[in-house]
């Protein structure tokens, strides 16, 4: 992705979308460990992974500003200048999803719950880490090797298909399997899933994108 910024007369605009984007696809990771960091009964250790995505959250939204001011100032091609802003947008999208689901988790966290149920949450949260590591790595390609970028970014799509299926089955679970645990919590563990779901939506989405960029002129 860096020759690709490169090759778009690299510029301060281009720096900060590029540590944007990395940035946000690192969340995903801080909410995967927070999450298993719980299932192990860690729960003040998970609870300072989630501060460090807060923080890490500040400064994704500090250079999403950045970056846009940058980019009205005309100083590269308009349909480059389109490109960055649907990646940088699409990626914070993702990252306020993060911060959602991270919330959620600290909410739970005080609630006692069946060690299945962080289990499963946290195969959950792995699948989305793939997700955003294959991402990460198709946005990598993006201007070196097209080709490979647009065949990681389907493979992105094959992923969040996983995913998706492992969110259908832990809301079934939800229903048939944890009857016996309150109504409040089994809402904010809905929402904890939903979140999560919308993680890999997003990430599909910026692939769909990438395929988009990296089809041939």
């Amino acid at each position: 992705m860096e020759r690709w910024f490169a090759r778009r007369r690299r510029n301060k605009a281009l720096d900060l979308a590029y540590r944007q984007m990395t940035l946000a696809l690192d969340t995903v990771s801080e909410l995967e460990k927070a999450i298993r960091m719980i299932s192990k009964g860690k729960v003040k250790e998970a609870k300072a992974r989630i501060d460090h995505l807060f923080l890490i959250e500040e400064d994704i939204d500090t250079l999403r500003r950045t970056v846009l001011e940058e980019l009205t100032k005309g100083s590269l091609p308009a349909k480059t200048r389109e490109d960055i802003m649907h990646l940088v947008k699409r990626l914070d999208v993702m990252a306020d999803h993060v911060k959602d689901s991270a919330r959620n988790v600290i909410i739970l966290s005080e609630v006692e719950l069946p060690a299945e149920i962080w289990r499963r949450y946290g195969d959950l949260a792995s699948d989305l880490v793939k997700c955003a590591t294959l991402l990460r790595k198709s946005l990598e390609k993006l201007g070196n090797d097209p080709e490979e970028a647009r065949r990681l970014s389907q493979e992105v799509d094959d992923a969040e298909k996983i995913a998706d299926r492992k969110y259908l089955e832990i809301k079934t679970s939800l229903i048939k399997d944890w009857r016996e645990l309150k109504a409040a919590p089994i809402m904010i563990l809905k929402d904890l899933l939903d979140t999560m779901e919308n993680i890999a939506d997003t990430c599909d989405d910026t692939a769909d994108y990438i395929r988009i960029l990296t089809v041939p002129k």
